[in-house]
């Protein structure tokens, strides 16, 4: 099936953090598959990426559904939630009840609706205890969804090679550069569009840490990451506060074979 536009929904999973063009923007999966479906639907295909870091469910369908309707797509993909999940007080299927009427709204619109089994971040992160069994609910609410609507459903917790840390940033949060690839490798077979098998690569695995940099390495982090996501939450703020979407309206993009 050819589709004539793609517009991305979401936070910075769909941004593209942290996989930078040399412009200091983010590529991302998204882009990565835009660009392959770009060679398939010919000069005239569109993309739009409406997603910006940071931002939480209500946020997403407040600020995105409108206008990505609007621009009457035939594939849409959606990707909220995971920063929701984070918070100390979610109710994780309050958030797939209204996801839920989102990708009804979508799908009445006539597209194609692409949603994600995000992965398993919490296996690095602090607080894996109560972030895992919410992100786990959102998970399977997520596949719920996909079958009530026929959407395309990418099950990213079930591929157990993002387990490996190479795929994530130094944030331990977002992709890396080949974990955007593998995602856009999963996109694309998914929706039948042959991609390089590059894409799928798994890096090498890293060799051992000894405990103590490993520690080390952890109180960084800690410095680097953690601290300044705690002091937004306290002082009520948002990494994407002064952030606009990077394609707000349907353009072309340059394709890739």
């Amino acid at each position: 099936m050819t589709w004539t536009n793609f517009v991305a929904m979401g936070d910075s999973f769909t941004e593209g953090m942290n996989d930078a063009y040399p412009d200091g923007t983010y590529r991302g999966w998204a882009d990565l598959v835009a660009a392959r479906l770009a060679v398939e639907a010919g000069p005239h295909f569109g993309y739009a990426n409406l997603a910006v870091r940071g931002k939480l469910l209500d946020e997403v369908l407040t600020e995105q559904l409108e206008p990505a309707l609007a621009m009457q797509p035939s594939l849409v993909s959606f990707a909220a939630g995971g920063n929701d999940v984070l918070r100390r007080k979610v109710d994780p299927f309050g958030l797939v009840h209204r996801i839920d009427a989102a990708i009804a709204q979508l799908r009445a619109a006539g597209a194609d609706v692409i949603l994600f089994r995000f992965a398993d971040v919490t296996s690095h992160l602090p607080g894996q205890r109560i972030v895992g069994p919410r992100a786990a609910a959102l998970n399977d609410g997520t596949r719920q969804l996909a079958d009530r609507h026929g959407a395309i459903l990418i099950d990213l917790f079930a591929d157990d090679a993002f387990h490996h840390p190479l795929l994530w940033s130094d944030d331990r949060l977002h992709l890396s550069p080949a974990g955007h690839c593998r995602v856009a490798a999963h996109v694309l077979n998914a929706l039948g569009v042959g991609v390089a098998e590059d894409w799928m690569l798994v890096p090498p695995e890293p060799a051992p840490t000894p405990w103590l940099l490993a520690r080390g390495a952890d109180l960084r982090w800690a410095g680097l990451h953690l601290a300044p996501w705690i002091k937004r939450r306290i002082v009520g703020d948002s990494s994407g506060h002064l952030v606009t979407a990077k394609r707000p309206e349907l353009g072309p993009i340059d394709a890739i074979a």
